[in-house]
């Protein structure tokens, strides 16, 4: 017959302190009374599940389970509890699948989670991360053998079986500025992509010699990031420190004079690359310096409309480049091409001093019109508020 209500809230308590005092046969045989509920009370489906799951009845646990989540499918308890019966029941895919729900919705902002559940939590991030483990050197085994481990395939593949694996974060172009669309999404472009390189990279010898003269010289650099009277500080923490430093030779479209004319053979050179020209913001082309132990903090470049190239000239050991997942070393002669909408970061772990030269090319992707385009954009901008400073 059909409890009345006031029949059904008792069985619901006793079942429950029942439950509380470890007496999981006498909980369940009154909760499993309450299965077709009571005027205005549905049945107490994780009670029941409790209790069954209590006496090793799994297929029963599993059912009310299953009818409790069909109605409150983010109830942090439930889940928990349903994946770690998934885990017993041999279950693997589906207990990652029931604990990766669970731990979004223990990281919700407004998440309240009882202690009893933290443990619980714990156990599932354990077990995700074994099952990550074991997935890991499953596909390290079958492909073993296959083109990927030869080195046919590229970095691409590699990144994206890192991405796969939670060993590698996702990096996108974030530039500060102005974003063009539908650009590839390529941290580093390769020497052997650019036919002008290797004419640049031919004068790495007469740029050296021009660049020890300037650095013998001792004057010329200054800090890469600096104040000014007029603007709010950059929020960077080698702001007017000559640890970090460019000795200019195109600033803001204009030869820097006497520096210019102090390394012909370096401004010859840079007469092969496609230098964007906008009035007042490019040419840029600069010698940039980091001492030891500088660390340049990741940041985001301003466009992504432009390549940044680095011609290292003095490469010590100890030094290096992050653009998004990717790192690279400086080799002296060999132009490293990196789109530094991309997060990135530079470091200086020797004991000398490194110096590349750095200057700015269009994306290869654009067409003549579109570089068109973005000249008279990036010229509007500038007239209506003056030239965008790259603050680092």
């Amino acid at each position: 017959m059909q409890l009345t209500r006031p029949q059904a809230e008792s069985l619901a308590r006793d079942g429950m302190a029942a439950l509380r005092n470890g007496n999981a046969e006498r909980a369940y045989d009154m909760l499993s009374l309450l299965r077709d509920g009571a005027p205005g009370m549905p049945a107490p489906w994780f009670l029941i599940a409790q209790a069954a799951q209590s006496l090793g009845r799994d297929d029963e646990a599993e059912t009310a389970l299953v009818q409790f989540l069909a109605a409150e499918p983010r109830h942090l308890a439930a889940l928990l509890t349903m994946a770690a019966l998934k885990v017993r029941r041999g279950d693997d895919r589906a207990a990652q699948s029931f604990y990766r729900t669970a731990l979004n919705v223990a990281a919700l902002p407004n998440a309240t989670i009882a202690p009893a559940l933290v443990p619980m939590l714990r156990a599932g991030e354990a077990f995700l991360a074994d099952c990550a483990k074991r997935f890991a050197e499953h596909l390290g085994d079958a492909l073993a053998g296959t083109c990927l481990t030869a080195g046919a395939s590229g970095g691409r593949v590699r990144y994206a079986l890192d991405l796969l694996l939670g060993r590698s974060d996702l990096y996108l172009q974030q530039p500060s500025m102005f974003y063009f669309p539908g650009l590839a999404q390529r941290a580093f472009f390769e020497r052997d992509e650019f036919a002008w390189v290797a004419a640049i990279e031919a004068q790495t010898a007469e740029m050296r010699a021009e660049l020890e003269s300037v650095v013998a010289a001792e004057q010329g650099f200054a800090p890469y990031v600096q104040s000014t009277a007029d603007r709010p500080a950059p929020a960077n923490p080698l702001l007017d420190d000559p640890s970090w430093s460019a000795f200019q030779l195109w600033r803001g479209g204009e030869r820097v004079e006497p520096n210019a004319s102090s390394c012909p053979h370096t401004m010859a050179a840079l007469d092969h690359a496609p230098i964007p020209v906008i009035a007042g913001r490019s040419p840029m082309a600069i010698f940039s310096l980091l001492k030891p132990g500088t660390h340049i903090l990741p940041h985001h470049g301003m466009l992504n409309t432009r390549l940044i190239c680095h011609l290292p000239l003095i490469a010590p050991d100890g030094c290096g480049l992050r653009v998004g997942a990717e790192a690279r070393a400086w080799q002296t002669g060999e132009m490293l091409i990196f789109d530094d909408s991309f997060e990135h970061e530079a470091w200086n772990r020797g004991t000398d001093s490194r110096i590349v030269l750095l200057f700015e090319v269009w994306r290869p992707e654009l067409t003549a019109d579109e570089r068109a385009a973005l000249t008279d954009i990036f010229e509007a901008i500038d007239t209506y508020q003056g030239a965008a400073v790259d603050a680092g």
